[in-house]
């Protein structure tokens, strides 16, 4: 592991990012050897206490990994209202909070003090009705990293699936499909599973818009306009990707053993096979940016806040991750 530390963001304060991080600590603290957590000590401190935990908390006046304690650096200026914080009862008093925390997390990757981010899981609502003009994590990072093209990723041990599209309307995905984005969205993943996940010669597969493909143009002709033109582009770049292929073959357990990702077309083309396959286990992975981010792969259950009943697979399966490609990142530029 790098001897930056890895950054958690705690996300939504009332939902389950805070629950996630003191049951994973509280498991087994050799889950966080390296990280700091990078919130304000009350929302974690609090939880524990409602989940009747004692933790050995440490505040922090800079980013700092941790060994027998959990390190929370509180990177928010004096006035950001951190609270009150009721678990399951979401306010829009904290959301400047959750977003000064996320900032913080990516200037310290980008300046050099962390190693990678991993970011708990945000409650999107809150913070949009406060002015916050991103449809999520992904695009808020692209953009503290100078709008830096990124592709959306989704990764376990059954299956790695990048989107070519993100959070849009399903109407909205075949006029935003060009032969440009969907070239570098193949560039930035064969570069990104050589550079960060050690893949020597990645095999990309690329999924059809409709069904059976298009059908040689009879169900649509987005694969024939779009996606075979930047398939040809990318072969001649030396880049491994198949020509459009059926989703609904392509997820087979006969074919996903072929590929080591693939890129889809739109969010719940990717998503559904592997939360099918892997919930709880899958981790999001930003590709593109300049700097390591991962994420859990749920929401903020506020239901479940403060219960008890959570599961944190997610957010030490993301830990990993992040190590892991630090790791390598460290050893790629010595």
């Amino acid at each position: 592991m790098s001897a930056l530390p890895i950054l958690i963001t705690a996300g939504e304060p009332a939902g389950i990012g805070p629950d996630c991080i003191v049951l994973a600590w509280a498991a087994d603290p050799e889950q966080f050897q390296g990280t700091c957590i990078c919130a304000p000590m009350a929302w974690v401190q609090d939880r524990a206490r409602v989940l009747g935990l004692h933790l050995p908390l440490r505040q922090v006046a800079s980013p700092e990994g941790s060994g027998d304690v959990l390190n929370c650096w509180n990177p928010l200026p004096d006035g950001i209202a951190i609270g009150p914080v009721t678990p399951g009862r979401t306010a829009s008093l904290t959301a400047q909070a959750v977003i000064g925390c996320i900032r913080a997390a990516a200037q310290a990757c980008l300046q050099g003090k962390a190693s990678a981010m991993v970011t708990g899981p945000i409650e999107k609502a809150v913070l949009r009705d406060t002015g916050f003009n991103f449809p999520g994590h992904t695009e808020f990072l692209a953009h503290l990293a100078g709008e830096s093209p990124f592709v959306m990723m989704l990764a376990s041990d059954a299956l790695r699936v990048a989107l070519l599209t993100t959070h849009l309307a399903i109407c909205e995905v075949p006029s935003v499909l060009s032969v440009a984005d969907t070239l570098q969205c193949l560039r930035i993943v064969h570069h990104d599973l050589r550079t960060r996940f050690g893949i020597e010669a990645p095999r990309i597969a690329l999924c059809g818009l409709n069904p059976h493909a298009g059908e040689a143009g009879h169900f649509g002709d987005e694969e024939i306009r779009l996606l075979a033109p930047a398939v040809a582009q990318a072969r001649q770049e030396g880049i491994d990707v198949s020509a459009p292929l059926p989703a609904d073959t392509l997820f087979s357990p006969a074919m996903r053993p072929s590929f080591d990702a693939t890129v889809c077309c739109y969010h719940d083309q990717g998503l559904i096979p592997i939360k099918a396959l892997s919930f709880g286990e899958a981790v999001n992975i930003t590709l593109g940016l300049p700097f390591i981010r991962t994420s859990v792969d749920h929401g903020t259950a506020l239901d479940r806040a403060g219960s008890g009943k959570v599961s944190y697979s997610s957010l030490v399966a993301a830990i990993q991750a992040a190590a892991a490609m630090s790791t390598r990142s460290a050893h790629a530029s010595q």
